[in-house]
């Protein structure tokens, strides 16, 4: 098992952090409004903290590189436990406004310290688990610790978009977002919630957007040799018409209700879930206009932060772990899967599975984060910890490039990265690894550029769902495919 070597932050810049986060006045806690569900003293209290702080521990999952099979099942379900005490500690670091103004050890001793002996046991069975049946891994005890500290969530002030490089086109894009009493009129009701902070007070804020306009195009094509597989194959499977969500992650978290701690959208296959066994996927109904496609492909909602109370509102994985408001179904969905610019791709094996992205690169850090934000009519430019601002008359979309390079062995792995790879700059797989069809999904939302002078009372924010402590970051933007194609089809 690697080594993890991510720098911990040190308890003394925590304390200097929630001093600001819950200091009168503190910039920290400007512009981050109480949630109207409570009182405004505890409310602002709780929002302060959520939108300052975060929960910050090492993923094991992403160093267990070698799990037996016969011990992945059990080992699943701990990992899927130990996502569900950072969500619970960060809940209760949420309810704790007071106890960590009147006690600077709080964070440390009350949250963290406790977090750490949980995950102590969890690793420990975690290690058993692979004992009995294989190596035991070295190194996990290193994993346990975690420590609370500022989530970098200060107030910030209009993005380079929409300030001096922006010029002419920013300065219209905020006449653009400040506009629009139909915008008001539908915000009265969640008006207190939509503050900079979110509906659920942790995130996103304002210095989470940038004005496409004032990003440079970016985006390079490999040339296409002579034996390049120049074919494309497009799956039409409608934009989730039919409403299934569920804050499962069949992939990561098989077996464990409310595994993802955020909701997804699904198209295709209309049996996805965490219980889900690879004959009833087989079996199911697809969304898909071929039938032959009963592939799944999800991806965490999209929400509005507008008040709304969605049918999640009092549910584990929405608004009781900080998804909150208005679910936005896509405008279109396209999933395109295209050949290699270097040579002959192989046919994907059935019931291959891959996760695109990173769900916790906000505390992780960008090594695995794949997802790309964009606009309608400037696709030529990318972005990957920003939500677009997008000029009127232009949509939102999220891009997913995935993996295209499999190991020819196996259809998952024990990290559920290290069957795939991504191919170079040219084209070219790894050693070992050998081309497959690229699926590309490309999501449009009709969503309006946020008001970001008045925290989205006028013009709504927009954000992923994603798990409560990476706060709604866009990094932590990804997709998950199953592939559940007729053999000959694919």
């Amino acid at each position: 098992m690697a080594r993890n070597t991510r720098r911990r932050p040190k308890q003394r810049a925590t304390l200097a952090a929630f001093a600001l986060i819950l200091g009168g006045g503190g910039m920290m806690a400007a512009n981050v409004y109480a949630s109207a569900t409570e009182d405004a003293g505890a409310g602002d209290g709780r929002a302060r903290v959520l939108a300052g702080a975060t929960i910050d521990c090492p993923d094991v999952a992403t160093e267990l590189t070698d799990v037996p099979g016969e011990a992945r099942a059990e080992v699943d379900r701990e990992l899927a436990g130990l996502d569900a005490q950072i969500a619970d500690a960060y809940k209760r670091l949420g309810e704790s406004a007071d106890a960590l103004r009147q006690d600077p050890g709080f964070a440390e001793n009350a949250i963290a310290k406790p977090l750490q002996e949980k995950r102590s046991a969890a690793l420990a069975r975690i290690a058993t688990a692979i004992d009995r049946v294989g190596d035991r891994p070295e190194g996990l005890e290193e994993l346990a610790a975690c420590a609370v500290r500022e989530s970098g969530n200060a107030p910030a002030q209009p993005d380079a978009g929409q300030g001096s490089d922006g010029g002419e086109d920013a300065g219209d894009a905020g006449e653009q977002t400040g506009a629009g009493g139909d915008g008001q009129d539908q915000q009265e009701q969640g008006q207190e919630q939509g503050g900079n902070g979110g509906q659920a007070g942790n995130g996103p804020v304002a210095g989470d957007y940038v004005d496409i306009r004032s990003v440079q195009p970016d985006v390079a094509e490999p040339e296409q040799s002579k034996d390049a597989s120049r074919g494309t194959f497009t799956s039409e499977c409608g934009v989730n018409e039919n409403g299934l969500f569920n804050s499962d992650n069949v992939i990561a978290a098989p077996g464990v209700g409310n595994g993802a701690h955020h909701f997804h959208d699904y198209i295709g296959n209309q049996s996805t879930n965490a219980f889900s066994s690879d004959e009833e996927l087989a079996r199911a109904e697809t969304s898909c206009a071929d039938q032959g496609d009963k592939s799944s492909y999800y991806w965490p909602v999209l929400r509005l932060q507008n008040g709304t109370q969605e049918r999640d509102a009092d549910s584990p994985g929405g608004g009781i772990e900080g998804n909150a408001g208005e679910i936005v179904t896509p405008k279109a969905v396209t999933l395109t899967f295209a050949g290699n610019p270097r040579g002959e791709v192989t046919a994907m094996p059935r019931l291959l599975r891959i996760i695109t992205g990173d769900a916790k690169s906000f505390v992780n850090g960008p090594a695995n984060a794949n997802a790309s934000w964009s606009c309608t009519g400037f696709e030529d430019r990318q972005l990957e910890d920003k939500y677009p601002l997008c000029p009127q008359g232009s949509d939102v979309v999220r891009t997913f490039d995935f993996q295209s390079c499999w190991d020819g062995r196996n259809t998952d792995s024990a990290n559920h990265r290290t069957h795939m790879a991504f191919t170079d700059a040219a084209g070219n797989c790894p050693s070992g690894f050998r081309p497959v069809p690229q699926l590309v999904q490309r999501i449009v939302y009709d969503v309006d550029a946020p008001s970001l002078d008045d925290g989205g009372k006028t013009t709504p924010l927009f954000a992923v769902d994603s798990f409560p402590e990476q706060l709604h970051k866009p990094i932590t933007d990804h997709g998950d495919f199953i592939n559940i194609f007729d053999d000959d089809l694919m």
